[in-house]
């Protein structure tokens, strides 16, 4: 088995990072680069930096922070917001990203999944699921931050992902995000058992409890957080101790 990866999450609007509930509700957190490069010196394993207005104004606006992340963090950056086509694609990998995240515009039109991962490798396309629960084991994908449905059952969508070329998915559980209270397990099982590539959970972490089911009973391959974090309720390294502790297959440092 691959190593379980620690993943900080940090959401972006204009210069600052911030944290919202439920995708809603934001609080500035402060400056990204101070937190990344803390992040990224605690151990974490990658860096996950999505741009929480880029779909109102239909472009990333985070190729300025990257840039300068990328000189400092020496760890995979995955980049997600606004992300419209090949060569939006091909300016934030040239910025220092080394994934993008696509949610928004492979729903719009599909081929930009294959367009992409032909363009610069399937390791290069995470599509990103934001899942919002409309019946008992049964999803809908949701774009811009959770506000606008698109009819698409959850784990349809993950598995054409998936044979279009994304080579991993960023599993947002809308309902969990920011609320503290663990991840969706039923939906990560689902997810994780019907995609051959990786699955990084995101939102809900609370508790080390909650990364240890995350991977247990989720199967997730990656746990991104943000809220334990940014409010230093636990840190990168304390994750790490833990889940090694659990027995986990994390990375020793």
């Amino acid at each position: 088995m691959s190593n379980l990866r620690i993943i900080p999450r940090l959401d972006i609007k204009g210069p600052n990072l911030i944290k919202g509930i439920r995708l809603e509700g934001l609080r500035v957190m402060g400056d990204p680069q101070e937190h990344a490069i803390r992040y990224y010196e605690a151990g974490a394993d990658e860096l996950i930096y999505m741009d929480i207005v880029a779909s109102l104004y239909g472009r990333n606006n985070l190729s300025e922070i990257i840039q300068k992340a990328a000189r400092d963090v020496f760890i995979p950056i995955t980049v997600g917001g606004g992300i419209r086509s090949v060569d939006d694609a091909r300016h934030i990998l040239r910025s220092g990203a080394d994934k993008v995240a696509i949610n928004t515009a492979a729903i719009a039109r599909p081929e930009l999944i294959s367009e992409v991962a032909q363009r610069f490798g399937s390791q290069a396309m995470v599509l990103s699921i934001e899942a919002k629960q409309i019946a008992p084991g049964k999803w809908e994908a949701y774009t811009d931050n959770g506000r606008e449905r698109t009819g698409l059952d959850v784990l349809d969508w993950v598995r054409r992902g998936v044979e279009l070329g994304a080579g991993e998915i960023l599993l947002t559980a809308v309902d969990r995000e920011g609320t503290r209270q663990g991840f969706d397990l039923d939906l990560l099982r689902q997810i994780s058992t019907a995609v051959p590539v990786p699955v990084i959970a995101s939102g809900g972490m609370g508790s080390m409890a909650h990364f240890i089911e995350a991977a247990e009973q989720g199967l997730a391959d990656a746990v991104a957080m943000a809220d334990v974090l940014h409010y230093k309720r636990m840190s990168v390294a304390e994750i790490r101790a833990a889940a090694l502790a659990a027995g986990l297959p994390v990375r020793k440092i």
